[in-house]
Order: C-alpha cells, then structure tokens, then sequence
C-alpha cells in the first residue's frame, strides 16, 4: 500500500481502528496464480486475524498451508469535491480526491477445518457483536445438534500477522481552512458515511494541533 508520510498511521491509531472494525477482505492468491477475496467478519487476537468462510465457498480449498494473505480492513471513504477548498478562491489550483482509513495485515494463513476451533471463534464474534442488546442471542441459545449442523458448514481462517500498515488520507496535505472547508462539506452531504469522514478528519486535525 502507497503511504505517504503525512498519512501514516501511528501505533496507536491503528489499534484503535482496528477494535472498532468488524470485517475485513482477505484476500489470498492460489496456486494456479488467480487472486481471492472474501469479505470476513474477523476478531483482531493479538497478532492473528480470525474469521470463518462458508465451506460452499470454494477459496478456502485454495488456499494453501501457509500461504501469504491480506487482510484489508477500511472504513469510511468519501469524494472529496476542489469547491469546498479555501484555496479554489485564491488561485484555483485544485482538484477532486478521495479521503479514506485503510489498515492492511499481511501474513500466512491457517485453514482451521475443526469445528470446535471454529466454535469458540463464532462464540466470540457473537459475545461481541451481542453484548450491550437489549435481548443478546447466545451461541448456547441454539439447540446443539442445530448448531453443529451449522458448524459443518463453515471452516475456519487464521491469519498470522507479519506486518500492519496504516492508511489515513484526511487532506493532512491541506491548509487549515482547506481542511475545514472539506469537514463542512462533508457535513452538508446526505448519508452517515460522509459525516463519517468528517468525523475521522476532525479527530486528525485535534491531533495536529496538540
């Protein structure tokens, strides 16, 4: 991934954006050399990403013992329009770009074809996407013979990081008063995935200036 400098993430930002994150692409190449990508739900344990593909899906068959994987993790993204620059005005040398958050693992991938490996990965996803529900579903809230029959349908996925890189493009490049008109127009849009950005472009500009 191209990081420029100025859009370098730091440790600490990376961690955090990750613990908010809840899938990701990992994306595998097989032997006979074409790509796969499937969008995961994935828990971050440490230094292993973990998931689960559906055993119908044929890329976890692809998928060699140790192989090299990426797990690509965004967040929002949003067009970026030259108009809302202060600087259009003072000598209209701007154009459009694209403002994101981009984490990226790489490492070998494990396929877990064990059902109690994957269990205790479902568990988890489920304790955290249920915790805080008024009414939080349970894994134990299925009956057992149900529910390992749904265990046998999926297979489990470990990637083994290696290395992590951390994209944020929030016109750290910009002026001030570029960067503000961006986070108003942003806020002017329609949809929450604009507001989204402004949000991360704010928390950017608290950090400059600290």
């Amino acid at each position: 991934m191209y990081v420029p400098r100025p859009n370098t993430m730091a440790a600490a930002a990376v961690a955090a954006f990750l613990a908010q994150s809840a899938a990701g692409h990992l994306v595998t190449v097989a032997p006979d050399g074409a790509p796969d990508s499937t969008l995961l739900p994935v828990l971050i344990d440490g230094d292993r990403v973990l998931g689960h593909l559906a055993r119908a899906n044929e890329h976890w068959r692809r998928i060699g013992a140790g192989s090299p994987g990426l797990v690509v993790v965004t967040g929002a993204d949003a067009y970026v329009s030259p108009s809302w620059y202060a600087s259009k005005a003072e000598h209209g040398r701007v154009v459009p770009t694209w403002n994101y958050t981009e984490v990226h693992l790489r490492g070998p991938v494990t396929v877990h074809d064990d059902p109690d490996w994957v269990l205790d990965v479902v568990t988890r996803l489920t304790e955290r996407h249920e915790t805080g529900r008024e009414h939080p579903w349970a894994v134990g809230d299925a009956p057992e013979a149900y529910l390992r029959g749904q265990l046998r349908a999926i297979v489990g996925v470990e990637v083994q990081v290696r290395s992590v890189e951390g994209k944020a493009k929030l016109s750290q490049n910009r002026s001030d008063a570029d960067r503000l008109g961006v986070v108003a127009g942003l806020r002017a849009e329609e949809g929450t995935v604009a507001h989204a950005v402004a949000d991360d472009m704010e928390r950017v500009l608290r950090d400059l200036s600290d």
